[in-house]
């Protein structure tokens, strides 16, 4: 189910930057601490691999203030009990085993 938001523009060719409550300081801080993972962690990604990594770092940054059991308890909550095959995940990535 798709969420609906209120969009609101923040223009920064006007010099503006906080417009109500709306501004860009979040999205910012995700995308640099994503590039950080990225260059310090993976040191390449692949374009058919990045939606996985972007998934990864939403999860982790959506969870930060969180212990590591309750992220875990909320990943297993998830993942509808089902089962990953080693040869189901190999394949969803094109290694050939």
């Amino acid at each position: 189910m798709l969420k609906e938001y209120n969009h609101t523009i923040v223009n920064h060719g006007r010099s503006d930057y906080l417009v109500g409550k709306t501004h860009t300081n979040t999205i910012k801080g995700f995308w640099s601490l994503f590039k950080r993972g990225v260059i310090g962690i993976y040191h390449f990604v692949s374009p058919k691999q990045l939606d996985s990594y972007c998934t990864e770092h939403t999860y982790r940054y959506n969870t930060v203030n969180c212990t590591l059991k309750e992220r875990f308890d909320f990943f297993i909550r998830q993942s509808d009990n089902k089962r990953l095959k080693y040869y189901d995940l190999i394949n969803k990535f094109g290694i050939v085993a």
